[in-house]
């Protein structure tokens, strides 16, 4: 590493130590990046959703379903795997006050009656006036910060009948650990 260089990277580590950092998930596809910041009462989907990302565990998925006024979900196909394996499966973490609004982040599930969640699945709320219909019934355990005009293109994609784009549409998934300031600056970036 080159003096400068290491010497710029001592000075913003400095910054941020003794700062509480907040994770932040970096979307990013063919279309653009979205950030999601995860909501501190999820902490088994947060934590869930850290590992995956972590462990590169998306970087070859897509956006396997994308339809206009409604989501854009991604993480893994609709197969049985993903909604009977135990170990890709959460119990569910419904909080009244955490309702499908316009960019909310969800996690997916099938019709089981515990409404356990298929952890390796996520979704985004694209209809401006929300989803409320799934309120209750399906995890909210996000919301995007920024970039919900990449997620608009993404649902306007071209697709097929089962609202697949046609284009494959690749997620890579990392997250990055930010101060307070740096969470306000990437907020309010247009």
């Amino acid at each position: 590493m080159r003096p400068f260089v290491l010497v710029i990277f001592l000075l913003i580590h400095q910054q941020v130590q003794g700062q509480k950092l907040t994770p932040v998930a970096s979307i990013k596809t063919p279309l653009g990046t979205i950030y999601v910041e995860f909501h501190p009462e999820t902490t088994q989907h947060q934590a869930s959703f850290i590992q995956l990302a972590e462990a590169g565990y998306w970087d070859s998925l897509t956006f396997n379903r994308v339809i206009p006024e409604f989501v854009a979900q991604g993480g893994c196909p609709d197969t049985e795997e993903g909604f009977t394996d135990p170990e890709y499966l959460l119990e569910p973490e419904i909080f009244p006050h955490l309702q499908h609004i316009y960019g909310a982040v969800g996690a997916g599930r099938d019709d089981n009656p515990e409404k356990l969640s298929a952890r390796c699945q996520f979704y985004i709320v694209h209809r401006k006036e929300g989803v409320h219909r799934l309120d209750g019934d399906y995890t909210v355990f996000g919301q995007v910060i920024q970039g919900m005009d990449v997620v608009d293109a993404l649902v306007h994609t071209p697709r097929n009948a089962q609202n697949q784009p046609l284009e494959d549409m690749y997620l890579e998934i990392s997250i990055l650990r930010l101060s307070g300031d740096q969470l306000s600056d990437l907020k309010n970036r247009l």
